[in-house]
């Protein structure tokens, strides 16, 4: 499935001093996005991107997230609004056709410790800094909303009756 949506960002073209990228979801963009999740509704979905450039061919994105969401109950089907403020980075490290000069020492990607993965290697300098926004905003997504109040209860027509576990032998003696 394609993606709801997509932000470009060139970062052959990305100073030393960096950039910030601000974005939001039109109206079309976020029913997509509301579509592609699975929620009711999806009424603000605003992305702001600090991105650095770490080196010739490394780079640092800082995303933060900003969403209200509209889920249906779990229990009742009625509405569960939310507010979704997610803060985020990505390192990225640019694996494509590099010049002579511009790869580290000996081709080895230093990991940093305080981290949980390396750098995320590219192919392209153009790269859609949606991406990473759409993987937050999934993850960051009640899985079973619930409105204040709403609890599952089963209706049972029966009367609650513990059968013994030898009810079955007594039949038996019956039959003998």
């Amino acid at each position: 499935m394609n993606m709801p949506l997509s932000q470009f960002y060139n970062l052959g073209r990305l100073g030393n001093a960096g950039d910030k990228v601000d974005f939001a979801a039109d109206t079309d963009q976020r029913a997509a996005i509301a579509a592609w999740s699975g929620v009711s509704s999806l009424e603000n979905f605003a992305v702001a991107v600090d991105i650095t450039k770490l080196g010739p061919t490394r780079f640092r994105l800082d995303y933060r997230l900003v969403a209200d969401v509209t889920q249906a109950c779990v229990v009742t089907l009625e509405p569960v609004p939310a507010h979704i403020e997610r803060a985020f980075s990505r390192e990225l490290h640019y694996v494509g056709n590099t010049r002579r000069g511009t790869e580290s020492e000996g081709g080895d990607t230093i990991v940093d410790p305080g981290t949980e993965e390396g750098p995320e290697d590219i192919e392209s300098l153009h790269y859609d800094l949606a991406g990473p926004v759409l993987e937050e905003y999934s993850l960051a997504l009640e899985p079973y909303p619930r409105r204040p109040g709403a609890e599952f209860s089963p209706e049972s027509k029966e009367p609650d009756v513990q059968e013994s576990p030898f009810a079955v032998l007594k039949g038996l003696q019956k039959r003998l």
